[in-house]
């Protein structure tokens, strides 16, 4: 029985305002689901981007190298082709070209037959004082409930 692996990118939910979802899938190369299945990837910093042929890469996405993959190793660093439908490519590639929106991703899991897939977002970016709204709804919750905990 497989470990259930969920990698989140918390800092794209306070950076980006969210708008649309997509879970796409990744294509990888030798160990790379070896090391995801160990939990040792990152997506905190990658962005998606579409390259000349309309196709979507997820780049910046770290995958460490696998402990015992010697001279079959892969690139920890490399662009990584997402899969999509051709449908729901044109339509983000066309988001992305005329309202200049970005596409960041969310999350990196395995499904019930072990596929790793990518959970991707449409986003646009937050101003600074969306942030601090968000960093002030965050303070009174916690503050509601310590109080709460308090009388109980």
């Amino acid at each position: 029985m497989q470990k259930k692996i969920n990698i989140k990118n918390k800092k794209a939910r306070f950076e980006y305002e969210i708008l649309d979802k997509y879970i796409a899938g990744i294509q990888l190369t030798g160990t790379e689901i070896k090391s995801i299945r160990e939990s040792k990837a990152r997506i905190t910093e990658s962005f998606c981007e579409f390259n000349e042929k309309g196709e979507l890469f997820a780049i910046n996405m770290f995958i460490e190298e696998y402990l015992y993959g010697h001279s079959f190793n892969h690139k920890p660093k490399s662009e990584r082709k997402l899969l999509l439908n051709k449908g729901e490519l044109k339509k983000l590639q066309k988001e992305v070209q005329n309202v200049g929106l970005t596409i960041v991703p969310l999350r990196l899991f395995l499904t019930e037959k072990g596929w790793a897939k990518l959970e991707i977002a449409l986003c646009r970016g937050k101003k600074n004082y969306d942030k601090r709204e968000v960093m002030k709804e965050r303070d009174t919750k916690r503050d509601l409930d310590r109080l709460k905990k308090a009388f109980n």
